[in-house]
Order: C-alpha cells, then sequence, then structure tokens
C-alpha cells in the first residue's frame, strides 16, 4: 500500500443522521452513480434521493474524475446484503525529523465531523482491525464520545532480522479488535517510548483502523517512511450502517409508518453492530428491499446450480433439480440410485430403508472418529497427557478437566446471554456445571506454542492457589484448539464498576474502597511472596478487581501473568496490560517484574483518592495521564486539587496524604525505589486502623515508624462492628501453593 507522509491522517467520527419520517419513494431521475461506484438507494446523491439524511452522499470532483464521498470520507463500494460499506481513511504517522532531533506526529488534523448515536454507521469490529506498525511502536486509540473504549498498540523488533513477511504477531506488527457499538475514534502516540536504538533502521511508525483483509505486513514497512498502497496515501476502513430509529425488528414492524422494508419479498434482519436493522431480499429473490417491488424472483437456472446430469427448472423464490430415472441427487452429481436396485431386487421397501439407516449411521461413526482425532491431538499438544498423569499421582485435587460438550452445556451453547465480559485475553461467559454450581466459563485468545506443551500442567498448579482474595482456578478444558478456564463465580461486579459505574463512589464510603483496595493488595502480596514459585500478575486493574457475595475483593483474570523469573533472560516479555496502568520502566525495557505490578497498584490508588480514570483524552491532541498529573501536583503540593470531593468530605487530610504518599512511592519511575506489595498491603493495613479507630491515631504515630520507611508497626486490636457493606478485620491468610497462567 502506497502512503503519502503528507497524508497520513487520524480516523474521523462518522456523520450523524436525523431520519425523515415516512419512507418515501425516491423519483427515477435520482442519479445512482457516481464516477465508477453504484449509489444504490437507501442512499442517494441529489436531494429527496435518500432514505434519510444520514444516507446523503456527496459526488465530487478530483482530479478530474468524480468520486463518492460521505463527510470526509471516500466510499469505495456500498453493500445492501450485509449492511456495510468500504471507506478510505487516513494513517497516523509518527516519525523521526532530523531538523529537530525529535518525533513527530504527522498528518494530523480536527475533526470535522458531528457523530453521535443516532448516526447510521457504526465501526465494523469483524472487519476492522487496530494496526499499528513500527520496532517501538506504542499507539493508543479511543472511543471519545460513545463506547469510552480506550485500546493500545504495542509493535517491538531489536533488528530487521527478526521480522517475516505476512506475520503480524508484536514483532514489527501488532493488531487489536475493537469492540462492538463504536462510531468514532481517535489515535496518537506514546511520547514516553525511546526510540533512540532503532532509528537507524526504523524512523517511521504507523497506527490505524484498518480493514484487516486489505492489510498483509511487508517488512519494507519497517525502513521505509511510507505504507505502499494503491489509495493514495490512504487505507480503506469498513463501516457497518443501519436504519438506527428503532432498536429492533420488532420495533420496526410495530411502527409501520417508518418502516423501511417495502418490498412485498423482503425480510427484516437485526443489525449485528448495535441497535437497528437493514433489509434484505428473501430467500430465491434480489433486488432491493427498500423500495415497492424490488425484491424479484431471482432466477437461480441461469448459473445451472444442479449437477452434472441434472437438471434445473426455475420455481418463485426457489428452484428443483431433476436426475434421469433410476439416479438421484448426492452431493453434486447424480449417481445411481443404490436404494432403488435394492429395493427392485429384494422386492422390499424396507430393506432399502435399513440400508440407508445403516450407511448414514457409518458416515456419523467416521465423523465422530475423526472428531475425536482431532480433540485427542488438541489435548496431546496442550499437556493434557501430562495434566492426567500429575492429577492421577496427587489424590484428592479438586481441579476438573471438563469436556467441550459440558462447557458447550453448561453456557447455553455459548449464548450472548450468558457473557459477563470480553477482554484482550478473550471473553467470560456465566455457566452452571452439573452439579449445580455457577462459574465463569473463560475462552481464551492465542495461547503462546511455546507453552502449549507445559499448559495442562501449569493449569493444575495455579488452581492449587488457595486464598481469599485471589479467584478460584475450579478446572479447564483442553480439547479445542485454545484452551478454555473455568472459574468460580464471582458475582457483585468490579472495583472499576464501584468507582466509575453508575453507582459512583459518592454512595460508596472510602473505608469501603480502603478495605478493597487492602484486600486485594494482600491477593498480590500472596503471589509475590508466599506462592511457590511466585507470580507476576501483570494486568493490575480495578477492572480485574472482583467483589463477592460479601463484597471482598479478589484479583482476578491472570491472562498476563508470569512466573517470577530465575534469570535475567527471563525477564523479557512482549509488552502487554492495559493503557494507563502499565509500568513506564517495564515500557522501556520490556523485562516484567513484580514491581510492574507495584506500579499499577499504584493507580489504583489514585482511582480511589480522586475518582479519575487511568488514561483520558481531553480532545484528539492532548492524553491525560492521570498517574503523570497525580506526581506532578505532589510535587507542587498541591494535593487537594486531585482528591474527589466526598472522599475530602469523609476522612481527614492526615489519612489521604498517607495514602497519597503510599501511592507517590509506588509510581516511583525507578523500579528498585518501589516498595514490595508486602510493605504495601501492611502500609494499607496501617492506614485502615487509622480511618477505622482515629483516636488511637496519636499512639500509632509516636511509638512506630512508618512502614515503608523502616521498622515494624504495633496496633492496637480495638473490638468494632457495623462496617459499612461488609467492612471487617481480615482474617488470617491460608497460603497454598502457586504457579502462572499466561
Amino acid at each position: 500500500m502506497q502512503v503519502s507522509l503528507l497524508q497520513l491522517g487520524l480516523g474521523l467520527i462518522l456523520i450523524a443522521a436525523q431520519y425523515a419520517p415516512g419512507t418515501a419513494v425516491p423519483s427515477s431521475e435520482c442519479r445512482r452513480q457516481c464516477g465508477n461506484v453504484e449509489i444504490p438507494y437507501p442512499f442517494g446523491i441529489d436531494p429527496g434521493c435518500s432514505l434519510a439524511q444520514g444516507f446523503d452522499i456527496d459526488c465530487r470532483l478530483q482530479e478530474g474524475v468524480y468520486k463518492p464521498f460521505r463527510g470526509s470520507f471516500e466510499v469505495l463500494n456500498a453493500s445492501l446484503t450485509h449492511g456495510t460499506a468500504r471507506v478510505l481513511t487516513n494513517i497516523m504517522g509518527y516519525c523521526y525529523n532530523s531538523s529537530t532531533k525529535s518525533m513527530e506526529e504527522l498528518g494530523r488534523y480536527a475533526d470535522d465531523s458531528d457523530g453521535s448515536q443516532s448516526s447510521p454507521y457504526r465501526l465494523s469490529d469483524v472487519q476492522n482491525k487496530f494496526t499499528v506498525i513500527g520496532c517501538n511502536a506504542l499507539a493508543f486509540m479511543q472511543d471519545m464520545d460513545g463506547t469510552g473504549y480506550q485500546g493500545l498498540g504495542v509493535a517491538t523488533c531489536r533488528n530487521l532480522t527478526d521480522l517475516v513477511d505476512g506475520s503480524c504477531s508484536g514483532i514489527g506488527c501488532s493488531q487489536s479488535t475493537i469492540p462492538k457499538g463504536m462510531f468514532s475514534y481517535v489515535t496518537g502516540f506514546s511520547s514516553s517510548v525511546n526510540t533512540s536504538r532503532v532509528l537507524q533502521f526504523n524512523r517511521c511508525s504507523f497506527a490505524v483502523l484498518m480493514e484487516a483483509a486489505e492489510f498483509n505486513f511487508s517488512t519494507s514497512y519497517i525502513s521505509n517512511t511510507k505504507f505502499n498502497d494503491t489509495y493514495n496515501g490512504r487505507v480503506p476502513m469498513v463501516v457497518d450502517w443501519a436504519i438506527r430509529d428503532v432498536k429492533s425488528c420488532v420495533d420496526a414492524q410495530l411502527n409501520n409508518t417508518n418502516y423501511a422494508c417495502i418490498s412485498s419479498n423482503s425480510m427484516c434482519v437485526d443489525s449485528v453492530n448495535d441497535d437497528g436493522y437493514i433489509c434484505n431480499c428473501s430467500q430465491g429473490y434480489t433486488g432491493n428491499p427498500y423500495l415497492p417491488d424490488g425484491c424479484q424472483d431471482l432466477n437461480e437456472c441461469n448459473n445451472n446450480p444442479c449437477p452434472s446430469g441434472g437438471a434445473c427448472h426455475n420455481t418463485v423464490g426457489g428452484f428443483q433439480c431433476v436426475c434421469r430415472v433410476g439416479r438421484k441427487l448426492e452431493g453434486n452429481t447424480c449417481s445411481l440410485d443404490t436404494r432403488l436396485i435394492i429395493g427392485l431386487a429384494v422386492g422390499s421397501v424396507g430393506v432399502v430403508i435399513i440400508i440407508t439407516i445403516i450407511v448414514s449411521w457409518l458416515q456419523m461413526v467416521v465423523q465422530k472418529k475423526k472428531m475425536n482425532k482431532v480433540k485427542q491431538e488438541y489435548f496431546r499438544q496442550h499437556g493434557g497427557v501430562i495434566l492426567l498423569d500429575q492429577m492421577k499421582a496427587e489424590e484428592g485435587l479438586g481441579f476438573i478437566v471438563f469436556s467441550e460438550a459440558e462447557l458447550i452445556h453448561a453456557t447455553n451453547n455459548y449464548d450472548d446471554s450468558r457473557i459477563l465480559g470480553k477482554g484482550g485475553n478473550g471473553t467470560v461467559y456465566r455457566g452452571i456445571i452439573k452439579n449445580g454450581t455457577p462459574v465463569a466459563v473463560k475462552r481464551c485468545g492465542l495461547v503462546d506454542e511455546r507453552q502449549k506443551k507445559e499448559f495442562g500442567k501449569e493449569m493444575l498448579i495455579l488452581s492449587q492457589l488457595n486464598h481469599k482474595n485471589i479467584v478460584k482456578l475450579v478446572g479447564c478444558c483442553l480439547e479445542v484448539e485454545v484452551p478454555i478456564l473455568v472459574y468460580e463465580f464471582v458475582l457483585n461486579g468490579t472495583l472499576f464498576e464501584l468507582i466509575h459505574g453508575n453507582n459512583k463512589a459518592l454512595q460508596i464510603s472510602f473505608n469501603t474502597l480502603l478495605r478493597l483496595a487492602h484486600e486485594a493488595a494482600e491477593g498480590l502480596r500472596f503471589l509475590h511472596s508466599d506462592a511457590s514459585p511466585p507470580v507476576i500478575h501483570g494486568d493490575v486493574k480495578t477492572s480485574n478487581i472482583l467483589l463477592d457475595e460479601n463484597y471482598m475483593a479478589k484479583v482476578s483474570d491472570f491472562g498476563a501473568s508470569a512466573l517470577a523469573p530465575s534469570d535475567r533472560e527471563q525477564f523479557v516479555t512482549k509488552v502487554q496490560g492495559t493503557w494507563g496502568y502499565l509500568d513506564p520502566e517495564y515500557i522501556q525495557t520490556f523485562q516484567l517484574t513484580n514491581k510492574s505490578d507495584v506500579y499499577s497498584f499504584g493507580v489504583i490508588l489514585l482511582e480511589i483518592l480522586t475518582g479519575q480514570l487511568p488514561m483520558k483524552l481531553e480532545g484528539p491532541d492532548k492524553q491525560i495521564c492521570l498517574s503523570t498529573t497525580f506526581l506532578a501536583a505532589m510535587k507542587e503540593n498541591n494535593l487537594d486539587a486531585m482528591l474527589v470531593s466526598h472522599v475530602k468530605g469523609q476522612e481527614s487530610m492526615e489519612l489521604l496524604r498517607g495514602l497519597a504518599d503510599l501511592a507517590k512511592k509506588c509510581l516511583d519511575m525507578c523500579g528498585e525505589n518501589r516498595p514490595l506489595m508486602k510493605e504495601v498491603a501492611d502500609e494499607l493495613n496501617r492506614l485502615r486502623k487509622l480511618s477505622l479507630h482515629p483516636w488511637v491515631q496519636l499512639d500509632l504515630e509516636t511509638e512506630e515508624e512508618n512502614l515503608l520507611g523502616g521498622g515494624s508497626t504495633r496496633y492496637y486490636e480495638i473490638e468494632s462492628s457495623g462496617y459499612p457493606m461488609g467492612e471487617r478485620e481480615n482474617q488470617p491468610i491460608n497460603p497454598g501453593s502457586s504457579y502462572y497462567a499466561r
């Protein structure tokens, strides 16, 4: 793909639509062609020629050729059947300027659209991927006005020999999926990444949301300052369009006034991306379902779909294939009708039926054997044999190896209504296993080839993590291409929802938030200090801290976890995690340590203190990092400006300063200067006691040193009860063995 750097640009918000009442039929004089592109109704070029304002197309003369545009996007084509349109979008470049000796974003421009929820268009989550290219590229994207989604793309490489044409799995190139419902996005690059070590062979990085099928990575992109493409500096992107003035087909059909599927042989199809619907011609018909009598009978016999030796007869809405007497339609051929021959030979129709049943049964047996062989191979690849041997050797283990059929039944065939959440590491469903126990079933993303052989064994050891503040791994399924994990079901949402969701932290006491932070710290302390071997979580964030029926915190999702390394080489990993929580030292060195978890936990403390998101965008040109803003405020002795109002109203500034100082230590740029998770948990325990029993504050301060400053801290045990939302003192920890899962 050939792209000029002067034309690199930012993905824009799609244009809004205001639906006109009624379903007026367009005039036959309406233009249906712009240059070489067909413009089918409900789209229209001339006034009054489209279904609604959101479907208006601008036919512009560019360089002597007429081209269709929707807002700032050039339209390549539109599909009535699938409800999609392909448009051209700009690419964001991030290149080294030899004059200023600095990295500069190229082609950024301001949004010029008025995109909103009422727009017919949504960015396709199926056909698009957020694509990042470079050898030290850290790019972000966000839907500011719609879903609130924030995504991160990372591409790294040490030298050109690491790259492989056609491979986009993180080395030189990475691709990420997006959620449904997005109608806008902005993208940019992090300026905190040091690119000096790759400038000799990689001057430019690129980021764009584009049609995945149109992209094939070339190693030449790394050393060049432009893409190679055929769209003059732009690349295709797919949008899903629909009629969005109602929620679904049911609502549309009840509202006959505005129902758009007006052809007599049409049907309504719910939108696959957000609310709304599209129209299709019924099976056996073709044409435009948005026009009266627009769907006409399809003569399938024009292409003779029948097998050799068969005759095609067109029928209204379908067709029939007829074979000669004595032959039957079987697959793509008219084969000899053995049933007829057997029937004639023995003079019994019953025998024919029996033979047919036997043949069908034999075919079913063969297919089942093939499927079982595939499942056995997956089971072997994922270390299932090793897992079973170890389970036999260690009797009494509660770990369960599920079959694929059991989990399909438990989740009602992975019904969408059972989805608990989606993330970069997979989708989690609510399930009910045979004994009636509710579980969380996680269908994972891809598994590293290097990990496959040990996967089952590692899952067994991970299942032995036994701590009240860690989500329990119940079992796994290994007879599928990508293993499925089964966890205990934790039902009361996440700490993220408690702080940032509809309830907001205004309704949650500060004591409760402080307790949840302490419980989460105890879980991480167990992973770092008491598990054998120790575990690094790798993706610590408020959405990975679940709340059980008693509103006790449980650390979950070990999708980015790693076994604590025994030598320096084992530290090196592909950068993964969540933007806003990532340890800057980890981004620079690609070395994951337990201090990386400490940094991320420091961001959680900031969310509790400030009620703000870890990362937010203020316009397309400005990204706000909560940790950076906080550290600047602490440096200027301006903590009060950062605190959320209800927190200041509940607690003394002395306690809040103590929590802020703890967060500051966790967020130190140098990992060695950060406290251990054990020290963080102990300090939170001290602060909780100060919060719950402020009258012993003086004794605590005068008798003992602060935990993070050295020395031990003695606490006064005071009987208390009635803490908000189940507030209580921690029970003794019951440590068990542990391991890791990637």
